[in-house]
């Protein structure tokens, strides 16, 4: 387990002492890192409207998982209860009375790059597939083969809660997952500073959605602990997949400063301006399919918002459990 770099946080103010050397690999569990809570800004004013800032946002100690869950987590998961995730169910009939029962069977949302000689309309690289789920992440004809290590995709946010409590941990709140990517990094456009970097995560490298030149060495997803860690110890806090977080979703973070551990927006107020009135989930990190060109919310401030109800090909989640301070 990687230990906590104490150099880097200067910048900020923190509001437990944080515990050194070997006393800090032994405040979290295995396969967990130590994060120290602190006072920061989250979100970035002056980048997009949804990310306003709200200033003095206090964090306590924490322990965080070093890597997105794996697909031979999740495996064990599944094995081991008999969960069967939302991509694998059949859609409800309640909820969509207009379709057949072949129209509603088992399927997910995939990544599908259009064809670089047609033209075509924004977001038609995302399609409906009957039989993408995650053991089949881009639909029948895909299997999990090779990709032990790399995040489980597809799942939705009701399933990435069911691997929380079979874990016994939770799903971070977005002031905590934004804390914990920054790093100890004050006012950095980045997780490493403030000049993008194609090889530092895996993201998106030529022209999206067509071309994807993979100078990072990967056009999917990429086993987990591949890139460097921040200054915590945490992989793939930029890039790869987006990882699920327990808020609501509101544009900017009102009503959270001056609060020490806050959550965002209750579920009856949360909103998205591109669809009013349907609730979703903050999702952090960005993923492969992130590029300057298009998207870029690879930034620890970026966000997103994400129907809890969808899994897609570029999704996964991470945890987080409290820590336990050593005597």
């Amino acid at each position: 387990m990687a230990v906590l770099n104490l150099s880097l946080l200067g910048d900020f103010q923190p509001v437990f002492a944080a515990d050194q050397g070997s006393q800090v690999t032994r405040a979290c569990p295995s396969g967990m890192v130590y994060i120290p809570g602190g006072i920061f800004k989250i979100g970035a004013g002056a980048q997009l409207p949804e990310e306003q800032a709200a200033d003095a946002v206090s964090v306590s100690p924490f322990c965080m998982e070093a890597h997105e869950v794996r697909n031979r987590q999740f495996a064990d998961f599944v094995a081991t209860t008999g969960y069967v995730t939302v991509a694998e169910r059949p859609l409800s009939s309640n909820q969509f009375p207009g379709l057949t029962a072949a129209e509603r069977r088992p399927g997910s949302v995939v990544f599908q790059p259009p064809h670089v000689a047609q033209p075509f309309e924004v977001l038609s690289w995302w399609r409906w597939t009957p039989g993408a789920d995650w053991r089949h992440p881009e639909g029948p004809g895909s299997d999990l083969h090779g990709r032990d290590n790399h995040p489980v995709v597809q799942v939705a946010f009701e399933d990435a809660q069911a691997y929380a409590r079979w874990a016994g941990r939770s799903l971070p709140s977005e002031a905590q997952w934004e804390f914990a990517a920054r790093g100890g990094l004050r006012d950095r456009i980045y997780a490493w500073g403030n000049t993008y970097s194609p090889i530092r995560a895996n993201t998106w490298q030529g022209e999206f959605p067509v071309v994807n030149t993979a100078v990072d060495g990967f056009v999917g997803t990429a086993p987990v602990g591949t890139f460097e860690a921040n200054a915590y110890g945490l992989f793939d806090m930029t890039g790869n997949v987006w990882e699920w977080t327990e808020d609501w979703y509101r544009v900017g973070h009102e009503g959270m400063a001056h609060r020490l551990d806050p959550l965002g927006a209750a579920e009856q107020e949360s909103s998205d301006p591109r669809e009013p009135g349907v609730a979703k989930h903050v999702i952090k990190g960005g993923s492969f399919l992130c590029s300057p060109q298009y998207c870029s919310r690879y930034r620890p401030a970026a966000r997103e918002a994400q129907s809890p109800d969808t899994g897609t090909s570029h999704i996964g989640f991470r945890l987080v459990s409290a820590s336990r301070l050593p005597l």
